[in-house]
């Protein structure tokens, strides 16, 4: 490129300048700043460099001058994301057992890009997940990506269902079944993405875990199911299904010491209704999908949480109990 064409850029180059290379701490004195655009092949004056800051701020740029001895110079005072703000993105980013460990570095890396590069080196140190396990399905940014674009257009899509086999390996279920979904919703539960949706053959309101997703293809049908996806409510269908494993909803009354009501109150949220028994105790009148998750939520809090109706749920919980303890008294 020409040395009369790359003029031309002067102020692209003093944004991206101060953009990664300044911030409160950094500012970059004058000296500096005409310097870095001349390695560019840019020349400058200081009465442009003038002119050219106030344009950029009148172009919406926080752009400070900070005229103290030991710290003069231009900065960026603030960003579209604050480095607390970016801390926080990277570290749900990193935590996030549903993004890959390849995508958690490709993301914090355009995260990083968002502050200066004195910031960035503060995001790199939050970067720590000891044991934790990541999805290994990159293709699941694919899949969440067609199913907003199905909902968007208002069309049905196919796909078939995958399970792990013992070769750790997803392989089709039931025999290659093909689904047919309407979507309706994309929901985030215990740290997955699943795909709420009518089925076209079952006609009932489903859920799939995303990263479990075959091959999808887009249909011309339109969605199904509008009706039956209104009546149901999506907060309450997280919370009824434990782990999302479904099952038969149930009205269920549990008794709690109070010292769990924080324990109560994050698994089914602030509106739940508690009803105080005695000085020391609370219950609760809950819709659950009663399952083996349901059962083994209760058993994860022990003799502290007891089901005190309906009686038929009562007993299906003592039943699994006993099923557990059978298998380690034979």
């Amino acid at each position: 490129m020409a040395k009369s064409e790359k003029q031309k850029l002067k102020l692209l180059y003093i944004m991206k300048i101060l953009m990664e290379q300044t911030d409160e701490e950094h500012p970059m004195p004058m000296s500096v700043l005409l310097e870095k655009l001349a390695r560019e092949d840019i020349k400058a004056e200081r009465k442009s460099i003038y002119s050219d800051v106030s344009y950029l701020q009148d172009f919406g740029l926080d752009i400070v001058y900070n005229s103290s001895r030991d710290k003069n110079g231009y900065y960026i005072a603030s960003r579209e994301f604050e480095l607390p703000e970016c801390k926080l993105l990277v570290d749900a980013v990193t935590a996030s057992k549903f993004i890959t460990a390849s995508k958690s570095k490709v993301l914090v890396e355009k995260l990083e890009s968002l502050v200066s590069r004195h910031q960035a080196h503060q995001l790199k140190r939050l970067v720590v997940s000891p044991d934790r396990i990541k999805n290994e399905n990159e293709s699941i940014y694919y899949r969440v990506d067609g199913i907003h674009k199905a909902m968007q257009e208002n069309k049905q899509i196919t796909f078939q269902y995958l399970e792990w086999n013992l070769k750790k390996n997803l392989v089709p279920r039931k025999g290659g079944l093909v689904y047919q979904i309407s979507p309706w919703a994309l929901l985030w539960d215990n740290e997955n993405y699943y795909l709420v949706g009518y089925d076209h053959d079952a006609e009932i309101i489903k859920h799939f875990r995303v990263d479990k997703i075959g091959p999808m293809e887009l249909l011309e049908e339109k969605r199904e199911g509008y009706e039956a996806f209104t009546k149901c409510n999506i907060h309450d269908y997280s919370t009824k299904t434990f782990g999302m494993y479904g099952g038969k909803e149930e009205k269920v009354t549990i008794q709690f010491p109070n010292s769990l009501v924080g324990v109560v109150l994050d698994r089914f949220g602030k509106d739940v209704s508690l009803q105080k028994i005695d000085a020391e105790h609370f219950a609760v009148h809950v819709t659950v999908a009663v399952s083996s998750q349901f059962f083994g939520w209760l058993a994860g809090i022990g003799n502290q949480a007891k089901i005190t109706s309906p009686e038929e749920v009562k007993k299906q919980y003592v039943e699994y109990l006993q099923n557990i303890l059978t298998e380690y008294t034979r």
